[in-house]
């Protein structure tokens, strides 16, 4: 299997047994970000964990992009180019973080009351390590494209505006 870059949703009846897959996810190659959604017996739904690899990479980044094109117009260069870059680059990590949180609200319609699901975004080169981790903690694996989960999301998102314009 080429790398490919997949969303891995594995469900659990045993909230524990997920939160334990979860910490082993985390140390999965290739890994972008893994999160635990968790839905009582009562139906309310929390996230109690939650990784994403590379945070303020872009921030960061940015900023020393910018304060490296500064050097070009003196200390002040530096600092607004700093500042440019900084911004620019926290502008694309609030992208990213609205994008996982409309697909996790997305998700969470698969969370029956009092089980739990593990999602894994990940760009795998085998599936053998995910398929291994869903296997060694009881979990029902469901293996889907980042792109499709996106083309999900779009859906519900246009679906919610056609509604408030209704």
């Amino acid at each position: 299997m080429a790398d490919s870059h997949h969303v891995l949703l594995i469900s659990f009846t045993d909230p524990a047994a997920c939160r334990s897959a979860f910490q082993e996810a985390v140390t999965l190659p290739g890994l972008r970000q893994a999160a635990v959604l968790e839905r009582s017996a009562e139906g309310l739904l929390d996230v109690p964990e939650s990784h994403v690899s590379g945070v303020g990479v872009a921030t960061v980044g940015g900023s020393l992009v910018g304060g490296l094109i500064g050097l070009l117009g003196g200390p002040v260069g530096v600092f607004l180019g700093t500042a440019a870059g900084a911004a620019l680059g926290d502008a694309a990590e609030n992208r990213r973080s609205l994008d996982e949180g409309a697909s996790m609200i997305v998700l969470s319609s698969r969370v029956e009351d009092g089980t739990s699901l593990l999602v894994v975004d990940l760009h795998e080169s085998s599936p053998e390590p995910g398929d291994a981790l869903a296997r060694r903690h009881g979990g029902t694996l469901e293996r889907m494209t980042a792109k499709e989960l996106a083309a999900r999301v779009r859906t519900a998102e246009q679906a919610a505006v056609k509604r408030q314009s209704d």
